[in-house]
């Protein structure tokens, strides 16, 4: 019925499990390639602003921002020397700490950043294609929607689990403690406290996501038509990912500054500040250029991720559409026959 076979997939010729394992994929590998450059901007920065025990301080990857907590009294890094740049970071931090401290803070990256990216990347296919199907001759405008609502499902269902997870690591406190943990923070500021710091994250992300999937699908299907070719290769998704990423980011007002006092608010005590009023004192201090503190630094960071992630999923979804029509043509050919 409708042309399908028994067990033939159901979006573009390929499964929602098939599209979270390209996502997970895609997560993984754009988590190993990028981490090692945050790793260096984060240990440039701090050679100027040391971070001492329990200090905060933001860690991207270009797939997601976490807030990490400084453990040990003499810093989060061991000494190695002034660093006079990045390619003489990343020499002097390999060869005084092993290759393997390029991947610092990979651990708590990818337990996030994982399942953040296989839920929205397989919400956003499903909603595209089912409003597609709904929005007839408007259907070019369906990546702006569906990349809308996918980010706030994401972000509503990964909120939670961030602040979870900050605060287990900046008390000290065992994973056999999270049920306390959970009910004592619900108890004192009830169940919405889960959710703290979550409106200025939308605030930043949902117009990204929005324009990030408008523009990938529009500048991929200019680059399909430019290369005359029906399918798009790796090299047109990267390519499409990278300028995406590039031109949808823009400095909203609740950038990676107000998105970490927000939180080392929430940590450091009781005292509740509203978005607002954190953007307020942040102009006051700095004035209204402090509220695009680190965007330059995440424009750097997100054009690379972007391209590795979308090329790395789309490349996965290709793979197992490929291999579902290999497995379906022989059982259609045998029920004609």
């Amino acid at each position: 019925m409708n042309g399908q076979t028994p067990g033939s997939p159901a979006l573009n010729g390929i499964t929602p499990v098939q599209q979270m394992i390209s996502s997970c994929s895609g997560a993984l590998l754009t988590s190993l390639l990028v981490t090692p450059l945050d790793v260096v901007k984060t240990r440039l920065q701090a050679q100027n602003n040391p971070l001492g025990k329990g200090k905060y301080f933001v860690y991207c990857n270009g797939l997601m921002d976490h807030i990490c907590v400084c453990e040990n009294g003499r810093g989060w890094y061991k000494a190695a020397g002034q660093f006079k740049g990045t390619f003489d970071a990343f020499y002097k931090i390999v060869c005084c700490e092993g290759i393997t401290a390029l991947w610092s803070g990979l651990p708590p990256t990818l337990a996030m950043a994982v399942p953040a990216t296989v839920i929205y990347f397989t919400c956003y296919d499903q909603l595209c294609a089912a409003l597609r199907a709904r929005m007839g001759e408007r259907s070019q405008e369906a990546p702006l929607l569906a990349g809308a609502i996918a980010r706030v499902g994401s972000a509503t269902v990964i909120s939670p689990l961030e602040l979870i997870r900050t605060k287990l690591q900046s008390q000290k406190q065992s994973y056999g403690e999270l049920t306390s943990l959970i009910r004592s923070v619900v108890q004192a500021e009830g169940w919405w406290s889960l959710w703290r710091g979550l409106g200025p994250t939308l605030l930043r992300d949902v117009p990204f996501s929005a324009m990030y999937w408008y523009n990938y699908e529009r500048g991929k299907n200019w680059l399909c038509q430019w290369y005359n070719t029906r399918e798009p290769t790796f090299t047109i998704t990267f390519i499409s990912g990278a300028g995406s990423g590039s031109v949808s980011t823009s400095p909203p007002p609740s950038g990676s500054t107000i998105w970490m006092q927000n939180w080392i608010t929430y940590l450091s005590g009781p005292v509740s500040s509203s978005t607002f009023s954190i953007m307020k004192k942040i102009v006051a201090h700095d004035g209204f250029r402090g509220l695009f503190a680190g965007f330059f630094p995440r424009l750097i960071k997100v054009a690379p991720a972007c391209a590795i992630m979308i090329s790395s999923y789309e490349f996965g979804k290709a793979f197992f559409r490929k291999h579902n029509q290999e497995r379906i043509l022989p059982q259609v050919h045998s029920t004609n026959t």
